[in-house]
């Protein structure tokens, strides 16, 4: 009976390390279209590789105001090129995007001047999808060491609610994004290009 009971112990344990050691970042993420113009082709390919591979949406087209689910490889790449040709035969890319730290990646067409460009557009929308209300938010350029004032204020961010964060047009557009919830955890976010989104959804 001893001899069984620490078998059973031992496969537990055996079981929860295998599992810890399998476990891989999560590159899934939505693709999303709000040009006005239909999107024929998404490519999507590792930064690191210089083909962009075969495209995402096949015989599909993704019209404007619609989304499309890309679910990478999980091998624990994370860094990913993402390119759009539109119906019109033009297109839109976003480079080394970390799609770990992002659900949404948004391809405006006409927005793809202005975020991305010398005056990049760092603006984003903050979803907050975590089940609890936030009740601070901090953004910061990456490469600065505090994380400033709090950019709720004296208001709240409800679970299912956005906020809209403008940032400086000074080329600035990678940024650390740090949230406290009601019950005083708090979740990060490193290093986000936010030229190159549109929404930051927590969690």
């Amino acid at each position: 009976m001893l001899r069984r009971g620490w078998l059973a112990i031992a496969v537990a344990v055996m079981a929860t390390v295998g599992w810890g050691a399998s476990a891989q970042p999560n590159p899934d993420f939505w693709v999303s279209n709000t040009s006005g113009k239909p999107i024929n082709q998404i490519f999507v390919s590792p930064s690191t590789e210089t083909s962009w591979g075969t495209d995402w949406l096949g015989e599909h087209v993704l019209a404007s105001g619609q989304r499309f689910a890309i679910r990478p490889r999980r091998d624990g790449t994370c860094v990913f090129d993402i390119r759009a040709v539109f119906a019109d035969g033009s297109s839109e890319e976003r480079r080394r995007v970390n799609v770990c730290n992002v659900n949404e990646v948004a391809f405006t067409s006409a927005g793809s001047v202005a975020r991305g460009g010398a005056q990049a557009i760092a603006d984003f929308r903050l979803v907050n999808r975590s089940g609890r209300t936030i009740q601070q938010l901090f953004v910061s350029p990456a490469s600065d060491q505090n994380w400033g004032a709090d950019r709720l204020g004296q208001n709240v961010l409800p679970n299912g609610r956005t906020f809209t964060v403008t940032l400086p047009r000074d080329g600035t557009c990678v940024y650390d994004i740090r949230v406290v919830y009601d019950n005083n955890t708090a979740a990060e976010k490193r290093r986000i290009n936010t030229c190159q989104i549109n929404d930051v959804i927590f969690p």
